[in-house]
């Protein structure tokens, strides 16, 4: 088997414009989410359910991708409102779990919160990507909701990784309060 297919040699990796960009970005932001599951995976036990999650989102990000490269996109990707689903519900779990949040935070803390905050913004162009994309033809039913839902899930367990640690949040200093509690 050959790694490479000359296809890219003339710019002409699988399609041309708005799809490469958008899964393209999801591959680079797929990279990041594993470069923090190795860090993670130094504190033994400690981010297990993190990890399981990361492992499963580093699959559906190959769906997304997958159903973006293709020349005729499925009307009904890879990926379903399920996936969306599940997103959510963990991140109310770790919103739970961590502190209080009122003002936005900075990204950093801990090397791996630090990582996942950096795939969160890699997730955040892909969105943006995704966006123009859907302006000029059609994308899969949940792709722009998951790949939307994912840069928050990845800001919610940035937090976690944090917090476990025993690294808090540093506020932006000039925020109003954002968030509301429930």
């Amino acid at each position: 088997m050959k790694l490479y297919t000359k296809t890219g040699d003339q710019g002409q990796t699988g399609l041309i414009g708005g799809r490469v960009e958008a899964y393209g970005t999801l591959d680079e932001a797929n990279s990041l989410i594993g470069l923090a599951q190795a860090n993670l995976r130094q504190h033994g036990e400690l981010f297990q359910d993190v990890l399981s999650e990361l492992m499963v989102i580093q699959h559906e990000l190959f769906d997304c991708g997958g159903d973006l490269a293709a020349v005729k996109p499925p009307k009904e990707g890879k990926l379903t409102e399920e996936s969306v689903t599940t997103l959510e519900k963990r991140m109310d779990v770790y919103v739970e779990e961590a502190a209080p949040l009122t003002k936005f935070i900075l990204p950093g803390g801990q090397e791996g919160a630090a990582l996942l905050h950096v795939a969160r913004t890699v997730v955040r162009r892909a969105e943006r990507h995704i966006v123009t994309l859907a302006k000029q033809e059609e994308i899969p039913a949940f792709t722009l909701t998951y790949v939307n839902r994912l840069s928050d899930y990845l800001f919610a367990v940035a937090r976690i990784v944090n917090h476990r640690l025993g690294e808090a949040d540093v506020e932006y200093e000039r925020s109003a309060d954002v968030f509301r509690s429930k």
